[in-house]
């Protein structure tokens, strides 16, 4: 990302008459990596007629105004977050189903059943390790009450208090799952989950194996692995350009069809860890994107997406295309507006470039103004 005004006269834009820069300055940014170059404004044709005889440009484009905003683009992979196991909660016995993999869980959705009966997915932090009943206190009581609030099943207070009021609302969550109204409820009916989980593979068991329907379970088989329901993306960055993406960064996502999605950089990470590649030891950093819309992602995971990273904005500045840029006879910038028939030279100040464009500033200048361009 930019950190600064790159000089053109470092690409050997020596002051030798009034030459014109686009393409030396396009190669010292790509070469610098200093800014994302895109596609120019599409210049429109001089006055019909030997316009170089007549000292016009072959072609112009328009001074605009506007933000200008510099970037940078990283290698990033498409996924889902937060991978974990859903290990058997209850007593054992014979494992009868399980959400195929792909699938998305929600709240009170089926993951997996043991003996023909379901164990239901609720969401919270605190993991399911108890039989819940009247007298029991602690986290994981508010959150099944949440869950049960949630699913319309209400009549108590939601609180750290598992009271008659809350067994009376389990008997009525487990009477719409055609269970017996015990008003208890344990691991071998509920596994608690941060939000809905999208199966990524039965889980192994001790011999390396997968789990399948028709094996027997005990408490704490790995039954099921998970991940997040919502895609992300995940890249790194080298630790020393860890500002580079901080948390709420604006990026824009291209996926390996081409579509182009928003989103913004939702957590970084703390530690920088050197990479696999023996060529490559440099510290990087773990960074996550999210989408501004989730459901728009789509692919196959672990596809490889590219990501780009909004930087500095100028707001409300004058600017050209890059090769509309002249190196002027004393070592300054400059660029030919052509007005009614006739062009003339304008010095100009350099600002940012980007996205194909540099910021100028000078006596003359005016938004709608034309300045002349390669054709």
């Amino acid at each position: 990302m930019s950190g600064g005004t790159p000089d053109p006269r470092a690409a050997g834009a020596r002051p030798l008459g009034r030459r014109r820069l686009g393409l030396a300055l396009v190669t010292l940014l790509a070469l610098t990596g200093g800014v994302a170059v895109t596609a120019l404004a599409t210049p429109s044709k001089g006055p019909a007629g030997d316009a170089g005889a007549q000292g016009l440009p072959p072609a112009t484009a328009p001074v605009t105004r506007g933000d200008l905003t510099d970037s940078s683009r990283r290698d990033g992979t498409l996924g889902h977050l937060g991978e974990r196991r859903i290990n058997a909660g209850g007593p054992g016995g014979t494992l009868t189903w399980l959400a195929p993999a792909g699938s998305v869980v929600e709240r009170d959705g089926r993951l997996y059943e043991v003996d023909g009966e379901a164990v239901r997915l609720m969401y919270g932090e605190e993991p399911m390790y108890r039989n819940l009943k009247t007298g029991d206190t602690g986290k994981d009581v508010r959150q099944l009450e949440e869950n049960l609030a949630a699913l319309g099943h209400t009549g108590f207070d939601v609180d750290d208090e598992y009271t008659a009021k809350t067994a009376a609302a389990v008997g009525r969550w487990q009477k719409s799952h055609g269970l017996k109204r015990t008003g208890t409820v344990g691991p071998d009916r509920i596994a608690f989950a941060g939000g809905a989980v999208r199966v990524k593979e039965a889980g192994a068991d001790a011999g390396g194996g997968r789990i399948a329907p028709g094996d027997r379970l005990s408490t704490g088989t790995p039954v099921l692995t998970v991940t997040g329901s919502e895609r992300v993306v995940t890249f790194e960055v080298p630790a020393s350009e860890a500002a580079s993406a901080k948390t709420g960064t604006k990026v824009v996502v291209t996926l390996p069809d081409g579509t182009r999605l928003p989103g913004e950089v939702s957590t970084v990470g703390r530690t920088a860890t050197a990479g696999d590649d023996p060529q490559d030891r440099t510290p990087k950093i773990d960074v996550t994107v999210a989408f501004d819309d989730p459901g728009k992602a789509g692919g196959v995971d672990q596809s490889p997406v590219a990501v780009e990273l909004a930087g500095e904005t100028r707001r409300d500045v004058l600017s050209v295309p890059v090769n509309a840029l002249l190196a002027l006879p004393d070592g300054g910038f400059g660029v030919q507006v052509v007005e009614n028939g006739t062009a003339r030279d304008v010095r100009v100040e350099l600002g940012m470039f980007a996205q194909g464009r540099v910021e100028v500033s000078g006596d003359g200048l005016r938004a709608g103004a034309k300045v002349g361009v390669p054709s």
